[in-house]
């Protein structure tokens, strides 16, 4: 598998959950996103190490390591060979659950057959172990939002960030236009997975939820994931946005 082909697969998988995204033309088809934002966790194969290796070898250069004790994460920030999206990959700490719900967890990931835990493609498979049942996911809700999310959609991607500043449209703009698309954006800098630097001004828009068949036949809806929108503070910096998402006070060497 080339990056390319990587990258097309996240984003078919990506769109194919939010189709109200692809019916969207608020911006040109063909713009690049400035970032991609992925989820795992730390077990197995699906660890962000484990992952380092198939994503240095699409060309990926790891930049930089975030720790965010205060949502269990360890976020990696990943640069592209060229000018496409970065990556941020972020990993769930199992260890910062409390005992029943990452037992809970632990004992969905540990049903995976060896065949789906081998390869390169492993965020852009769907999720690999079974199903949870709807008190399972209420119960890992309660406990740690991604760690529901991880329950049913598996390691993959969450949602893609554009930057104004390259789709040559500002921010208010484009926000009043998601707001007609049935959008509605929070400029809550800790309302996606991780926290967003003062340095960018922020809006993230959650997408429609979904209904899911859970494992006891049951079904329900639920929030999948998302899109955002950022704006460099400073127009003049030559810095990509991806380089500044992310709080500087959370950055951290991981040995």
């Amino acid at each position: 598998m080339q990056r390319e082909e990587f990258v097309q697969q996240l984003w078919l998988d990506y769109i194919h959950r939010h189709p109200e995204l692809g019916a969207m033309n608020l911006w040109p088809m063909d713009a690049p996103a400035e970032y991609l934002a992925l989820l795992t966790l730390n077990h197995g194969p699906f660890s962000a190490n484990a992952l380092l290796s198939s994503l240095n070898h699409f060309g990926y250069r790891h930049v930089e390591r975030y720790a965010m004790a205060d949502r269990g994460l360890l976020v990696t920030l990943l640069a592209p060979p060229d000018d496409g999206p970065w990556l941020i990959l972020g990993e769930l700490q199992t260890g910062a659950l409390t005992r029943e719900p990452r037992q809970r967890l632990e004992a969905l990931v540990e049903q995976v057959h060896p065949h789906d835990s081998r390869g390169q493609n492993l965020l852009c498979r769907g999720r690999p172990w079974p199903m949870p049942d709807w008190a399972c996911y209420e119960r890992l809700q309660q406990a740690h939002p991604l760690a529901a999310w991880l329950a049913v959609m598996g390691p993959r991607m969450h949602h893609a960030g554009f930057d104004c500043q390259r789709l040559g449209i500002d921010l208010n703009t484009l926000d009043r236009s998601m707001h007609h698309a049935g959008l509605a954006g929070s400029a809550d800098r800790h309302h996606g997975v991780f926290p967003i630097s003062a340095l960018l001004s922020y809006r993230f828009y959650p997408t429609c939820s979904r209904r899911l068949a859970f494992a006891d036949g049951d079904e329900h809806r639920i929030a999948m994931g998302g899109i955002a929108l950022v704006d460099k503070c400073l127009p003049g910096n030559r810095e990509r946005a991806a380089e500044l998402l992310l709080p500087q006070h959370t950055r951290c060497e991981v040995a």
